[in-house]
């Protein structure tokens, strides 16, 4: 039992992060029934934008709190900026062409994205400072690092924060109003163009906090992280239902927990093997995901 508990423990980090990346694909496709296959890789620069922050301009000599708190903030504005940037040039002036021709650019943002991290960077595996110890929290021979508890908190608060935003606010409502229908919404006087980018910010701000927080977990990071943890994410969005922002928290954290018994009870090999076979059956199942939401078609 305390080995089940030990990797429910490690699954449910792992998980948090893979939902804040998922959230980041599930209301882009709620609101224009877009796949931003870039998304994932917005996490990578989050990544390298919170280690340049922290070691290259030396930030991590400052208080502990006070330096991830600088590199999670600069992370942010970093990834907005480059997500809006993909919107408004690579995106929006495909939004009347064929949806094919989107999907083909969002792959071709998340091929740039990689090499421009790798030229930048370079191949090799970058060392997130241990600003964070392993100290924990213990019960018999299980074990909660404080980091782990803290990580795991701070996702869970960014994805109530996110829902409320869409629930109680007047651009979330007007948000899920373009999910509904998008000249409907025209007609309300809603921005839409706003809207679209309040999204892709909200997503980039998710991925960023999510890419930071993977860094100082993990300690490492390379220009591949985002594909990774982008796939991840991306199951975790259609496993829960993908525009349904409660069944992309859960998503997540269900792959992260299976992903962390699979490498616990059997071998980190077959990770993929379950996770992707549990994605192919809940498709075949139930195609919406688990938590999926009936929504209007869209000429």
């Amino acid at each position: 039992m305390s080995y089940f508990i030990q990797y429910t423990i490690n699954g449910l980090t792992a998980g948090a992060f893979y939902a804040l990346v998922a959230l980041g694909y599930t209301i882009v496709y709620g609101i224009v029934r877009l796949i931003n296959f870039a998304h994932g890789d917005l996490t990578m620069v989050g990544a390298f934008a919170g280690w340049t922050v922290l070691v290259t301009f030396g930030l991590g000599r400052l208080p502990v709190a006070l330096a991830i708190a600088i590199a999670v903030a600069i992370a942010m504005v970093v990834t907005s900026v480059i997500n809006v940037g993909i919107l408004n040039f690579a995106y929006r002036p495909l939004f009347n062409k064929s949806l094919l021709a989107i999907l083909i650019t969002a792959l071709g943002m998340s091929v740039l994205l990689q090499n421009a991290a790798l030229n930048i960077f370079g191949a090799t595996i970058q060392p997130y400072p241990h600003l964070l110890g392993s100290a924990g929290v213990d019960f018999g021979n299980v074990r909660a690092s404080y980091t782990q508890i803290v990580f795991f908190s701070i996702s869970c608060a960014l994805m109530v924060a996110l829902y409320s935003f869409t629930q109680f606010t007047t651009i979330g409502v007007a948000m899920r109003a373009l999910a509904m229908d998008h000249d409907a919404a025209r007609l309300m006087g809603i921005n839409v163009d706003r809207v679209i980018a309040v999204a892709f910010v909200l997503g980039a701000i998710l991925a960023a906090a999510a890419g930071v927080m993977i860094g100082l977990y993990y300690t490492q990071i390379d220009f591949f992280l985002g594909f990774l943890v982008g796939l991840r994410a991306f199951t975790s969005a259609v496993l829960g239902g993908i525009g349904n922002i409660p069944g992309a928290m859960a998503g997540g954290l269900l792959i992260g927990l299976l992903e962390s018994y699979c490498a616990g009870y059997l071998s980190g090999r077959w990770q993929d093997v379950f996770v992707f076979g549990v994605l192919i059956t809940v498709l075949i199942v139930k195609p919406t995901g688990l938590f999926g939401e009936r929504v209007a078609e869209r000429m």
